[in-house]
């Protein structure tokens, strides 16, 4: 029986990677800031059969907190097969570029708590010696873009402390695994136009599971995301600057 714990697991791709591994038996440690939605989240992994779900709230700015969370995770659960960081916001560019603090907020919930909290749980998986860290960055980490540079810098600060997490713990025998979703439908992009590119949740949660399964190093996901950042990190800086992205 796998012990898992997600952090940020009321967002739509955590909950879809919940119920896959709730219907293996799974027990889960579901962290996350809207405690009722939690509640409700935990109701239906018992009855999709999880083995035991436990909750915990969670203020991913409260950096004093992190340490403390991380360790009654590991306590509650003993051994960790799986750690699975989700939780993010996607800020509006343009309130960011006018407001420095709104800036610095959106960098400390989308990037440095990210690193906050790895740097708490790695310890533990280290100590155990085994185990999965997964994080859900963002294809949006890899060039920056006018029209989100605020969160493609949050992003990309995350794969950067991933690959050299990875590095470190490989030789302790945990997988690192950086996931790079593409467009996906889910509440917090409910306001954008969704086309040919946009994945479903569940579709997004079944290929990360597999990955993990798998000890991937594949990032992208879907993984046709691959081709089109290559094209878009190899457009020259001219030419890029007149492209509206």
């Amino acid at each position: 029986m796998k012990n898992i714990i997600i952090i940020g697991a009321t967002s739509a791709m955590a909950e879809e990677v919940a119920k896959l591994y709730a219907m293996e038996n799974a027990n889960l440690y579901l962290v996350a800031r809207d405690t009722l939605k939690l509640a409700t989240i935990k109701q239906d992994l018992t009855v999709r059969g999880a083995g035991a779900v436990y909750t915990a709230p969670f203020n991913a700015d409260q950096f004093d907190s992190h340490a403390a969370l991380i360790e009654q995770a590991f306590d509650t659960l003993g051994h960790v097969d799986v750690l699975l960081m989700a939780h993010g916001s996607l800020p509006h560019q343009e309130r960011c570029q006018n407001d420095s603090i709104k800036a610095i907020e959106e960098l400390n919930t989308n990037g440095v708590s990210v690193v906050s909290l790895l740097t708490h749980a790695a310890n533990k998986m280290e100590q155990q010696k085994s185990g999965n860290i997964t994080v859900i960055s963002s294809v949006a980490g890899d060039r920056g873009r006018q029209s989100n540079y605020v969160y493609g810098a949050a992003k990309g600060m995350v794969s950067i402390f991933l690959q050299g997490l990875a590095q470190r713990l490989s030789k302790s025998g945990i997988h690192v695994l950086d996931i790079k979703p593409g467009f996906v439908d889910t509440p917090m992009t409910a306001e954008f136009d969704k086309g040919a590119l946009w994945a479903k949740p569940e579709h997004v949660a079944q290929i990360i599971k597999k990955r993990i399964s798998k000890k991937s190093s594949f990032s992208y996901t879907p993984a046709f995301w691959f081709v089109i950042m290559t094209i878009i990190k190899c457009v020259p800086r001219f030419i890029f600057n007149r492209i509206k992205l």
